[in-house]
């Protein structure tokens, strides 16, 4: 009894109790986590439009952009990108007479996720557009629909049913992904497990809450993509 006491209190959210601790870094983990995802859309997007009508020089550039972040390690990219990119940001304020700064450790996060995310984006996005029939933009050009419009009501509507299956597992290798930036120094589930654990001793509690946490993330991710699905493809046979 006196045990499961315990644990309790350890658990508790109000000091001296770490659950606080873990629901901030379970928050953090998220909001980097969105993001990131959000700045690989973006990114993704660009460069999936950029591999389907670009000259030879940016194919060349995506190229090797999605062959270097889907061939090297997570962890590599994140330390090199984080490291290297700060100081060739400081190198080039201060050629130009301007003070180092220090990059927000959150900002710095969402980036280097959001540039990882984005070479995976852009495969997922450009199988999916290539799976949208030739024919259906075709008509809308015939209409005189302008390449917003026609990306707005045609090809964006018609690409998502193809892109959500890998939409949503981008989404959970995101969120798995997030634990990484704990090398970084940024205080995120997998960080702030570890300084519990470190604190009180016990390991096997706090890293079983934290991967209860996670799953919690995960399955509430599944129902959110599900319905998101379920929109997409509605008036589509069930098969399809």
């Amino acid at each position: 009894m006196t045990s499961s006491q315990s644990i309790l209190e350890m658990l508790s959210p109000y000091p001296p109790g770490w659950g606080g601790v873990l629901l901030k870094g379970a928050l953090s983990t998220i909001s980097i986590s969105l993001g990131a995802y959000l700045v690989g859309m973006l990114i993704g997007l660009g460069g999936a439009l950029g591999k389907l009508k670009g000259n030879r020089p940016v194919l060349f550039l995506l190229d090797l952009y999605t062959t270097a972040v889907r061939a090297i390690p997570e962890l590599i990219l994140i330390i090199g990108l984080y490291y290297a990119g700060t100081d060739g940001l400081n190198r080039i304020l201060s050629s130009f007479g301007i003070p180092a700064i220090e990059i927000n450790g959150f900002v710095a996060a969402i980036a280097v996720l959001g540039i990882v995310q984005g070479a995976y984006m852009t495969e997922v996005l450009r199988g999916a557009i290539l799976a949208i029939p030739v024919g259906q933009i075709e008509a809308a050009s015939s209409f005189g629909m302008r390449p917003w419009l026609r990306f707005r009501r045609i090809v964006l509507p018609a690409l998502m049913p193809n892109a959500l299956p890998g939409l949503a597992n981008l989404w959970m290798s995101v969120t798995k992904d997030s634990a990484l930036i704990a090398v970084v120094g940024y205080q995120e589930l997998a960080l702030a497990t570890r300084i519990a654990a470190g604190n009180t001793k016990h390991y096997f509690v706090f890293f079983l809450v934290a991967a209860a946490l996670y799953l919690v993330i995960t399955l509430l991710s599944n129902v959110v993509f599900g319905l998101l699905e379920s929109r997409y493809r509605r008036g589509q046979p069930k098969n399809v």
